[in-house]
């Protein structure tokens, strides 16, 4: 009887031990939800934030005033007066692209003030790409 109790415990603490199987020879990676396996260029994530949860699409076009400038007009008055695009994004600049718009674009400053540093920069990063 002790025999067979001592046994159910052994088999119950192997059962229960966890290990960690790594492949051989090979590195392992983990991901956290949501992260890709492919890291983006400041360039694609921008563009990506730029037309996705930014929504600033709905507002600027590459090529042709919408609402707001184009994308092309707002990098080359920024280089031109190397000015700080990530400060306006998070509303603490004045507009000089198109002040006559910058309402409209004010309403939209609660979405660019949630954003992190690093997203902004890769918008300002995407924006500056439609100058080459």
């Amino acid at each position: 009887m002790k025999k067979t109790i001592f046994l159910l415990a052994a088999l119950t603490i192997i059962s229960c031990k966890k290990e960690s199987q790594k492949p051989f020879g090979k590195p392992t990676e983990t991901y956290s939800e949501g992260e890709t396996a492919q890291t983006k260029t400041p360039e694609a994530l921008g563009k990506e934030i730029f037309e996705g949860k930014g929504n600033c699409t709905s507002c600027h076009q590459p090529d042709q005033k919408v609402i707001g400038p184009s994308i092309k007009e707002i990098a080359k008055i920024y280089k031109d007066k190397k000015a700080d695009m990530i400060t306006f994004l998070k509303g603490n600049g004045e507009p000089i692209v198109d002040p006559d718009q910058f309402a409209v674009m004010k309403t939209n400053f609660p979405v660019t003030q949630a954003m992190s540093d690093k997203e902004l920069k890769a918008i300002e990063s995407y924006i500056y790409s439609h100058l080459k």
